[in-house]
């Protein structure tokens, strides 16, 4: 079946979009409260949300084959999340997403045994730019490991980016199994369970207004990244919407000049058009 990829392509940019909005928001709240705290009221608020806006009534049984399935995205998920905010409470915001961003290259080339997809001369291209797009953007800060750099944090991020990629082929996977509105409901109760067993021990409760609405928008916008990037992956090849991810660096430019009063070097339009040709490549038809 032939459609076309132009819609995919804007619900997963937005999706990103969102995504980057989020890490931003866990970073601040991780530093104030802790990671484990910081991730347990998000997914707390998340299944407040879930509940409210996708009732069990709507959401059908799931089969022992789906609830495989669900299982083993929702420990990827909280396993890699929960590695990402911690990474970024100890190295430099930049220097981990650059890191990070290995991720949809290990994914584009899981893609091939995982889901049966025949990785095109374009994705490649596609990748290898956007690649190259991350590395001129970040700079020498990703490959300053020196003496002084947080190893833990490193490992952290480079562990997390290697299970990112394999979340990645499951998001295309699974988005071909199941609804939308079903995956963020039971992925959203899941990764809460998982992070009830070590509540006990790790969680503390928010110490003002603040870290509270935080929470909830963290949640807000955790779910509404969800749901578009299912229905992308749902509606396009996981290889045609992988190099989408590196528009982070594009929101991330534009947040911290529009916010932060960042200013946008030569570096950084350089590695964003690279980014934007690699884009543009994946959306080419053979």
């Amino acid at each position: 079946m032939k459609q076309s990829t132009r819609f995919p392509v804007l619900l997963a940019a937005l999706g990103v979009l969102l995504f980057s909005l989020l890490d931003a928001l866990m970073k601040a709240q991780a530093l104030a409260m802790g990671t484990y705290s910081a991730m347990f009221w998000r997914m707390a608020f998340g299944v407040l949300f879930a509940v409210l806006l996708f009732s069990p009534s709507r959401v059908r049984p799931i089969s022992g084959q789906d609830l495989k399935i669900h299982m083993l995205r929702a420990t990827v998920t909280t396993l890699m999340t929960y590695l990402l905010f911690f990474s970024l409470t100890r190295i430099p915001l930049a220097q981990a997403i650059g890191l990070f961003f290995i991720a949809p290259i290990v994914a584009l080339f899981l893609a091939a045994p995982l889901l049966g997809e025949r990785v095109h001369s374009k994705a490649k291209i596609a990748a290898g730019l956007g690649f190259m797009g991350v590395a001129v953007v970040v700079g020498g800060e990703l490959l300053s490991l020196d003496a002084g750099g947080d190893i833990l944090g490193l490992s952290a991020i480079i562990l997390s980016a290697v299970l990112y990629s394999l979340y990645l082929v499951l998001q295309r996977k699974h988005a071909l199994m199941a609804r939308p509105m079903e995956i963020i409901f039971y992925q959203n109760i899941m990764v809460f369970a998982i992070l009830l067993l070590g509540a006990p021990f790790f969680v503390s409760l928010p110490a003002n207004a603040t870290q509270w609405g935080s929470a909830a928008l963290a949640a807000a916008f955790s779910v509404g990244s969800l749901a578009l990037m299912t229905m992308a992956y749902r509606r396009a090849e996981a290889q045609k919407l992988i190099s989408i991810e590196y528009t982070a660096f594009i929101w991330a430019a534009l947040l911290g000049w529009w916010f932060f009063a960042e200013g946008l070097t030569v570096q950084t339009l350089l590695g964003t058009g690279l980014i934007v040709a690699g884009c543009l490549a994946s959306l080419r038809r053979s």
